[in-house]
């Protein structure tokens, strides 16, 4: 029975257990808070500290493969342990290139992939030298995470808000629709995608949602959204899950944003809509089993569960049983104990053969549930 190690224990973490209680499977997970989403589903749970060179190369040691639940891990503790022998999915060089906004725009540009254009900044002042490149989009090269690290710059007047490191600025493109691209990638490179999903965001929070899928798109635009997301994770030359977030503009055209190399939001409905879940699929790449089917089953709603506003403290579900009287939702509570505003709590996945009703759903079920503090 192979061992395998995750790093980090949080909702990730949490479902990817859950995946793994149907393979033959020892499980380790490495995280610094013992009450984590992520604790009690394990084989083996450590205290420590995954940005730590010293705690995940003790960790790592342990285990016949080591992946990630998110991008923020010590690369060189994982380069190290590649290097003696330990499989490491997905490979460092990935994270080297994904840790890095700006060498992951530098990567798309070497590869022929449609990015938006961009400049790479230091300080604050040497934007004076770009305007012409505004509106724009700021994006902090190192750190940045689920909407932090990120501010829109849409004239000179806002250009106090810039980051003084060294970061990205990206032309703001006209989106007419954002969506998502999961592909999986086998030990033996050969590639399967999931169907695009439209991902509609919370634009204070920054945050996802919610999403459907299919994505209301042309198959023209599904065809090239699956050949961009094919080929810029062709590139990287590694097996894993990859995350492929796009904007479509308002001509129809794609442009690749970011990836993440690793189950994502984007792709929580493919455990009760598809064959195989992104979950399921990473515990088949990971142990060297045959790729899943990623075809959908059913038309879904994916609806994110997120903290209410001035709301911090022990969380309370407020309308959690009319959910889960409705015939096709999914409930899914990432059993974190305390809530705090617009922290990612859970998530509920509606299925239905009508995607128009679908969206109607989603707006419905999102005015029904909330995520308050308990007095």
């Amino acid at each position: 029975m192979k061992k395998v190690g995750i790093l980090g224990g949080g909702q990730l973490g949490r479902m990817l257990l859950q995946s793994a209680a149907n393979y033959p499977v020892e499980t380790y997970i490495l995280e610094s808070d013992p009450d984590c989403p992520a604790a009690k589903l394990c084989h083996h749970f450590q205290i420590g500290n995954i940005r730590s060179r010293e705690d995940v190369l003790a960790f790592g040691r342990q285990v016949d493969v080591l992946t990630i639940e998110i991008e923020q891990v010590n690369l060189e503790a994982l380069e190290q342990l590649e290097q003696e022998g330990i499989e490491v999915i997905p490979s460092p060089s990935v994270l080297r290139i994904i840790q890095n906004k700006i060498r992951q725009k530098e990567f798309y540009v070497a590869n022929g992939i449609p990015t938006a254009p961009f400049v790479v900044t230091q300080n604050q002042t040497e934007l004076t030298q770009h305007l012409s490149l505004l509106p724009a989009v700021h994006k902090l090269g190192v750190g940045g995470y689920d909407g932090r690290g990120v501010v829109v710059l849409n004239s000179e007047k806002d250009l106090h808000k810039a980051f003084a490191e060294p970061s990205v600025l990206e032309k703001k493109i006209d989106i007419h629709q954002e969506i998502a691209v999961i592909v999986a990638v086998d030990q033996q490179g050969v590639l399967t995608c999931y169907p695009a999903v439209e991902m509609i965001f919370n634009s204070n929070l920054n945050l996802l949602d919610y999403q459907l899928c299919p994505a209301s798109i042309s198959t023209e635009i599904e065809v090239n959204a699956a050949a961009l997301a094919r080929q810029v994770v062709g590139a990287f030359g590694s097996p894993g899950l990859f995350a492929v977030e796009m904007f479509v503009d308002q001509l129809g055209e794609v442009w690749i944003n970011e990836i993440a190399p690793r189950v994502h939001n984007s792709g929580h409905h493919t455990i009760e809509a598809h064959y195989s879940s992104q979950f399921d699929m990473v515990w088949r790449i990971l142990l060297g089993f045959p790729l899943g089917n990623p075809d959908q089953i059913l038309p879904s709603a994916m609806i994110n569960l997120v903290g209410a506003d001035e709301q911090s403290g022990e969380a309370l579900y407020e309308g959690l049983a009319e959910i889960l009287a409705m015939p096709q939702a999914f409930v899914h509570i990432y059993g974190k104990r305390v809530t705090k505003p617009g922290r990612k709590m859970g998530h509920i996945t509606l299925l239905h053969n009508n995607l128009e009703a679908l969206r109607l759903d989603a707006e419905r079920v999102k005015r029904m549930i909330q995520v308050n503090a308990s007095k």
